[in-house]
Parts: structure tokens; C-alpha cells; sequence
């Protein structure tokens, strides 16, 4: 199989850094949008009463479809504002230690870029500690901010 593009769509929380639901694809369309928000929902985590999804203001998002569809789960919306990259810096700072922690370069299927990424999400949620969550996973984090609770 030639090489070819992958792209990653996730939702990570903003309080714990835990990506909570993520899709790849081979293309960027409105589908992988609309099955992250999916998976975010079928994975039954509980989100806190009046949550967000931001994102960017791609067409994907902006689409009547996607905005329906976080309706639909009681989610609001928020966008980044045009041309300002800080909004949207905690997401692209998970794609930087993404890229700098995965070999896919050395992938030669799709279905091997999606076992890299699974692996991957399992070792940042679960394994790997961050300096601004007490040095804990986000995972551990999670149960943490439970406990004080």
C-alpha cells in the first residue's frame, strides 16, 4: 500500500488534559468530526453540566450538522477567534508532544498509524505524568480532582 495522509481528531478536557475521545481517518471530512463527538458519547464518561467543545473555526465545526450534534448531547459551543493562535494552544501543544512521541513515519498502513495512535493515547492518559497536573497522568489527575471533591 502506498503512503498516504492520516489525520487525528480529538477532544481532550480542558481540566485534566485526558484526551476523552479521538478518530482517525484518511481524510478530512465532516465524518471525522462528527465521529469524535460520537465516541466522546458512547465512551459514557459523565461531563460536567454546561461543558464545551472548542474548537477552531474549520468548516468542520462550523458545519449545521457538527453544531446539531453537540447540541443534541447538551455540550456548547465555543470557537477560537480568527487569527488568534493562543485559543487553540493547549490542543496544539498535545499535537507537539505528539509528533515528537510517535514513529509514524515508519508506519506503512492506516491500520498501523491507528495502532500507533491507540498506543499512544493509552501511554499519555494513563502514563505520562505532566508538570502543570502535579506531575500525575490525566488519567490520575481525574481521580484526584474526584477525591477533593
Amino acid at each position: 500500500m502506498e503512503k498516504g495522509n492520516a489525520y487525528l481528531s480529538t477532544i481532550k478536557d480542558a481540566e485534566t488534559n485526558e484526551i476523552l475521545a479521538y478518530e482517525v481517518s484518511d481524510k478530512i471530512t465532516l465524518a471525522i468530526a462528527l465521529n469524535t463527538v460520537k465516541k466522546l458519547k458512547r465512551n459514557g464518561r459523565k461531563l460536567a453540566k454546561g461543558a464545551y467543545i472548542h474548537s477552531d473555526q474549520a468548516v468542520h465545526y462550523t458545519s449545521p450538522q457538527f453544531q446539531k450534534l453537540v447540541k443534541k448531547m447538551g455540550l456548547s459551543q465555543s470557537m477560537s477567534r480568527r487569527g488568534n493562535c493562543w485559543d487553540n494552544a493547549p490542543q496544539e501543544s498535545f499535537f507537539g508532544h505528539f509528533k515528537d512521541e510517535t514513529d509514524l513515519k515508519s508506519c506503512e498502513t492506516l491500520e498501523h498509524v491507528k495502532l500507533e495512535i491507540k498506543s499512544y493515547m493509552t501511554y499519555y492518559n494513563h502514563y505520562r505524568g505532566q508538570w502543570n497536573l502535579k506531575k500525575m497522568t490525566p488519567a490520575q489527575y481525574r481521580h484526584h480532582l474526584l477525591q477533593v471533591a
